[in-house]
């Protein structure tokens, strides 16, 4: 089993950053890749960005060149640098973690809201 802790969700003005870290602890031996997922009021969840053990980044289009994701293995902690946020970015935002065996792990969420 692994837990997750994720913490830096809150309200910021359009054109501001934000950063938020979820950390990992448990059987975190088995993690092969971490991300983030957001959902909407009234939307699907949606993949935001992932990073493997490797250090191998994904990111949706729509956060392409404003997030950044990254990963301190020694600390088991994933980390989701949010610049140029707009009012389309408030979401609660979810840290996932998948183990070797494709299993998936999820904290319980963290607000962001971006006002305009």
């Amino acid at each position: 089993q692994v837990q997750l802790v994720e913490s830096g969700g809150g309200l910021v003005q359009s054109g501001g950053s934000l950063r938020l870290s979820c950390a990992a602890s448990g059987s975190t031996l088995s993690i092969n890749a971490m991300g983030w997922y957001r959902q909407a009021p009234g939307k699907q969840r949606e993949l935001v960005a992932a990073i493997t053990v490797g250090g191998s980044t994904n990111y949706a289009d729509s956060v392409k060149g404003r997030f950044t994701i990254s990963r301190d293995n020694a600390k088991n902690t994933v980390y989701l640098q949010m610049n140029s946020l707009k009012p389309d970015d408030t979401a609660v935002y979810y840290c996932y973690a998948e183990s070797i065996r494709r299993l998936k792990y999820w904290g319980k969420g963290t607000l962001v809201t971006v006002s305009s």
